[in-house]
Order: C-alpha cells, then structure tokens, then sequence
C-alpha cells in the first residue's frame, strides 16, 4: 500500500491550482480562459503580471518538491511515485475535471527532491532553451527531456523510468506547442504573436 499512498499524496499536492488560486485572488478572473487556458505560469504571464507568473512557477515548483521531500521522509522506499504523482496532480486535478498545467515547474520541484544535481540540471537546460530561443514550450520540452538523460549519466537509474515517463507526460501535454513549432508559429516570450 506504501506505493499507492506515495503516489496518491503526491497526486494530491499536485492538484493544487496555484496558477487558478493566484489569478482569483489578484481580481485577474479565471485563468482558464484565456490564452492556452491551461492554469501553469506561461499562462499566468499573459495576464501580464510576471510577479503573479513567477509566484505560480515558484508555488507549482514547491509542490513538486514537497511531495518529494515528505515521501523520503514517510516512504523512501517510494518517493519516485510522490514525484510522478504531483506532475499528474498539476496536469490533470480532479478539482478542475482533470484539465490542469503542462507540468514543467512542477517537474522542476521533483527532480530537485530526487536529486537536488538532477534539479539543477533541469534548471539550466530549461534556462537556457528559454535564454536562446525565448521560446517557454522548447526550454520546458528540453529540460523534461533532459532529466532522465541526466539520472542515466550521473548513475542514478532508479530515477530513470519515472523521470522518462513524466518527460513523455510533458511532452505529450506540448503537442499543440510541438506543431506550431514545426509550423514556425509558436510564440516567444515577451512578444504578443
């Protein structure tokens, strides 16, 4: 039963709605429905508060991290299915008929409670890709992509299958943003195209 509490707790702490809570709060109305309607920090952005949006990446990324933190210490035997828990808790919340975030900060906050090396890998890939392309979907792509990469190098395999799928989660959460970029469509950051 451990692996079902891990993995449920870790869903739980995920399924927050910071980005919506935040935006309610700051009188920006429900973030559902604008932009990409999704509830993460790229969206919060283009109510055109970066401190609303950087306070969303921060709390998104903290969950990630707690459920983490909380499963080394209660179940350690489990704390990858806390991880993978709170990525599907931020992308598919039961609160909000299971229509959530992208999960690339929340994926942030568990690679850096797996392996706090592993976090700041994930950080500068994504950092980067953002820096180079000012695209946020390739620096968040790249960066879950990068993270299983990074436990395989650095020897820790038993990080590896959850890192893998939550990239593939990621990934797949991005196919509309995949296809405008193969498009030469995709949005830049700070650019209202």
């Amino acid at each position: 039963m451990d692996w079902l509490l891990a993995l449920l707790g870790g869903y739980l702490l995920g399924s927050v709605p910071f980005g919506l809570l935040l935006a309610l709060v700051a009188g920006k109305g429900d973030i559902r429905k604008i932009g990409s309607g999704n509830i993460g920090a790229t969206n919060v952005l283009r109510t055109g508060s970066k401190g609303l949006a950087a306070a969303v990446l921060l709390l998104d990324a903290a969950k990630g991290f707690a459920a983490v933190y909380l499963a080394w210490r209660w179940l350690p035997e489990v704390a990858t299915l806390a991880a993978l828990g709170a990525v599907l808790g931020h992308c598919f919340p039961v609160w909000l008929k299971f229509k959530g975030g992208k999960g690339v900060a929340t994926t942030f906050g568990v690679t850096l409670g797996l392996a706090p090396i592993l976090g700041l890998v994930y950080a500068v890939v994504w950092l980067a890709m953002l820096g180079i392309t000012r695209i946020s979907s390739l620096g968040g792509i790249s960066a879950a992509v990068a993270a299983p990469v990074a436990a395989a190098i650095l020897g820790r395999m038993e990080f590896v299958p959850v890192l893998a799928a939550i990239a593939l989660i990621v990934t797949w959460l991005h196919r509309e943003n995949i296809a405008r970029l193969r498009a030469g469509t995709e949005p830049r950051v700070g650019r209202k195209t």
